[in-house]
């Protein structure tokens, strides 16, 4: 692919820690602890002060967590980062940390479904507007950051898989002195750093391709210590959605396998993708990859993708008759997962979902998993045939 996916530099940064654990252990142990206690008075005093930094409440700070963070931090390339209960605590601490009543942000169009209904309810209960903007369109962009706070950047977007030109995107933002902050999920740090971009902060649900196991539910965000010292500061301890030891050290195992998984998942999810560009039920392929080119820092693809089908296929059938892949939400998983399109198209939602968000209900999308690429191309096909039937 590139220089951005060196298996050396990337196994490197990731078994950092495997020196200097308790009892020599190659595995950093879990430190199950709410709270840590001092050694005499004036420790106490120091650590109040900001004299010296340790952990003192697990809601704050915990050294199993904390090697969670400084692993993803050098994987983005970061100076530093912070680990969440979920993605969603990541978006919704990194957003409030930065606006305040009055102001407003610019978001790309179809954008992560909860990312898009914190938008559109707490943001703008704070009197927080936003603007939606098509981020393939750079004069768009360009033209909606005047007066903005931040621009909410996810390349490629939720659903539809638009990809975008992240480093245009991100020096539009710093010209006119707007905070960017992108999802990453997709990528992961191993086909996109966007900090290497110029983006400012890059956020992860951890709960997808980091983990890899579809056993936690986390969100990390990395960027200059500046910033995320503000983010650890004004929002962490208050919101409070802390990550927890165990989750962390789950986050920890899964990430010295992510190079290789996210190798496995995007050779397997292209393969199939042709597939299914090629049948006459097939209306369109969503795909980052199946254009000419992928647009500047973006090195590889994951494992999903969306497909919408022609007029005349049976999606309950459909989605019925599949055996390997299981109809769920979430992705990034060993597993392979469906999400039909007119569920999401038809969920209960704000008016405006339809519009910033878009999804055809002929759509389906899918996470190609682990279970091999024949045998997951072939469970498609059986449930393609039985849906043309019904």
């Amino acid at each position: 692919m590139s220089e951005a996916f060196d298996f050396l530099q990337q196994a490197s940064l990731i078994t950092a820690h495997d020196e200097g654990n308790a009892f020599d252990a190659v595995v950093p142990p879990i430190v199950q602890t709410s709270l840590f206690t001092f050694s005499d008075y004036d420790e106490m005093v120091a650590t109040y002060r900001g004299e010296k930094v340790r952990p003192v409440y697990s809601r704050g700070l915990n050294p199993t967590v904390r090697i969670f963070e400084e692993m993803l931090a050098k994987l983005e390339g970061a100076e530093d980062a912070l680990g969440f209960g979920s993605g969603m605590a990541t978006i919704s601490s990194t957003v409030l940390s930065f606006v305040s009543p009055g102001d407003r942000i610019v978001a790309v169009r179809h954008v992560y479904p909860d990312a898009f209904r914190f938008f559109e309810t707490m943001l703008k209960r704070m009197r927080v507007d936003v603007t939606y903007v098509d981020g393939r369109d750079e004069d768009a962009v360009a033209k909606a950051l005047p007066g903005a706070k931040l621009i909410y950047l996810e390349s490629p977007t939720s659903w539809v898989m638009d990809a975008h030109d992240v480093g245009a995107l991100a020096a539009l933002a710093r010209q006119h002195g707007v905070l960017s902050v992108i999802d990453n999920s997709w990528a992961s740090p191993v086909f996109q750093k966007p900090l290497s971009l110029g983006v400012d902060l890059v956020l992860h649900s951890a709960s997808k391709y980091l983990g890899g196991h579809s056993d936690v539910v986390a969100g990390v965000v990395a960027g200059p210590k500046a910033l995320i010292d503000k983010i650890r500061n004004e929002t962490l301890p208050y919101l409070g959605g802390k990550l927890s030891p165990f989750d962390a050290w789950l986050l920890i195992r899964g990430m010295r396998t992510l190079p290789i998984r996210m190798k496995a998942h995007e050779a397997s999810a292209l393969e199939i993708a042709h597939r299914l560009q090629a049948l006459d039920v097939v209306d369109k392929v969503c795909h980052p990859a199946l254009a000419n080119t992928l647009p500047p820092g973006l090195y590889g693809t994951s494992g999903l993708f969306s497909f919408i089908f022609k007029p005349g296929i049976n999606i309950r059938a459909f989605c019925d008759h599949l055996q390997l892949f299981k109809l769920g939400v979430s992705w990034g998983g060993h597993e392979s997962l469906i999400v039909p399109g007119d569920v999401v198209a038809n969920q209960k939602a704000p008016p405006s979902f339809a519009e910033a968000f878009g999804v055809d209900p002929l759509s389906v999308r899918l996470h190609i998993g682990l279970e091999g690429t024949e045998a997951l191309w072939s469970d498609l096909q059986e449930a393609i045939a039985v849906a043309k039937e019904g």
